[in-house]
């Protein structure tokens, strides 16, 4: 039985919520059904070991960290060494050029059927979903309201579906000590770019050193806005509390340290370290954007504020320090949440669902033409 091949075209494997949640859904893949493969615009990045530690045949278009500038006109004759019959382009620019050179190939060789994603709240925006999203067959959202957008512009129910991002919930696990036994530390960890707005957190963190003058915030990641965050922190009254660290490929022992797990995003889809965090028993507090609200689920696992309102942040941040058996009871509520409904499972079965069935069409589109002939 002929292996169905999907290729995975990525801007990057730079430490990140997508390159992550793509890596795990593609090493993850039935192997008896399917053949996943992986793209990238750029060189070498962070995560290339552990795709090939996955299986996955993996290609890069260029040189170095950075994009390959010339990668659009490069593209076409990368799908046609690789024919794929599914291509799911992530994140934007490859969403938009994949979209593009996919179809193209489609008319002319019968395939890849084209899997857009939708991730993250300025997806719709920097994607041009308004427009594109007609040279998919089929979209992927991982939060309702990314889903509601694009049944917003016209997207029909049949080619579009919600699928919620999944984390292993035996990687990641409660750590000893216990949270009210361990420093009082606010943990965030995310791509250092103007959606997460580590900013507000330090504002915030300010106006907490008030009240918990032991408390310590650390921040873990990379990313474009990278030299702004350290330039903001060397000039804040709490400096010596706050740490930074790079990305990493094993951020538990930083979950391990942490009391409190804070996002103060502008715009967020359905975040992996939020799920993360709760499969290792901390509590939340985070900005109410995008799927955040229902991925919390409400007090008993975290504490929600509007974006941008440093000071509402902060009192809630505040909270967790001050009654750490509340944070260990919350804590406790997201690794059950975390188990219950969001283990990996259930998300790769319903994306293996679409590849198979848009493989299936192309397969007898392609047969139905040849006949023809």
């Amino acid at each position: 039985m002929r292996r169905i091949h999907v290729l995975f075209l990525m801007e990057d494997l730079c430490y990140g919520g997508t390159q992550r949640q793509t890596l795990q859904l593609a090493a993850r893949l039935d192997r008896d059904a399917f053949r996943p493969s992986m793209l990238t615009l750029t060189g070498p990045t962070d995560l290339d070991a552990e795709a090939e530690a996955g299986g996955i045949a993996l290609f890069r278009m260029g040189a170095s960290r950075r994009v390959d500038p010339l990668f659009f006109a490069r593209l076409p004759g990368w799908l046609r060494r690789l024919d794929p019959d599914v291509i799911v382009p992530c994140t934007a620019l490859p969403n938009i050029w994949g979209r593009l050179w996919g179809c193209l190939r489609r008319r002319r060789a019968g395939r890849p059927a084209v899997v857009g994603t939708v991730r993250g709240g300025g997806a719709p925006r920097r994607q041009h979903e308004r427009w594109l999203w007609r040279l998919c067959d089929h979209v992927v959202c991982n939060t309702e309201a990314l889903r509601d957008i694009m049944a917003g512009f016209g997207c029909p129910q049949a080619r579009l579906s919600y699928i919620p991002n999944g984390v292993d919930t035996e990687r990641f696990a409660p750590a000893e000590p216990a949270i009210p036994a361990r420093r009082p530390r606010i943990l965030c960890v995310a791509r250092i770019c103007e959606d997460k707005n580590q900013s507000l957190l330090v504002d915030a963190f300010e106006l907490v050193r008030r009240e918990h003058p032991e408390a310590l915030l650390r921040f873990v990641g990379d990313g474009p806005w990278e030299a702004r965050l350290k330039e903001r922190c060397s000039q804040s009254p709490c400096r010596e509390a706050i740490e930074l660290f790079p990305g990493t490929g094993d951020v538990r022992p930083h979950y391990a340290q942490a009391s409190v797990f804070c996002l103060p995003s502008d715009r967020e889809g359905q975040p992996n370290v939020l799920l993360e965090a709760m499969a290792c028993g901390l509590p939340l507090c985070a900005t109410a954007v995008g799927g955040v609200p229902k991925l919390v689920g409400g007090e008993a696992h975290g504490l929600l504020s509007p974006a941008g309102d440093a000071r509402a942040l902060a009192a809630s941040l505040s909270r967790l320090l001050k009654h750490p058996a509340e944070a260990q009871a919350m804590g406790r509520a997201n690794r059950i949440r975390a188990v219950e409904a969001y283990g990996f499972g259930p998300m790769v079965q319903a994306h293996e669902a679409i590849f198979r069935r848009l493989a299936e069409q192309g397969s007898s589109a392609r047969h139905s033409s040849a006949t023809r002939r």
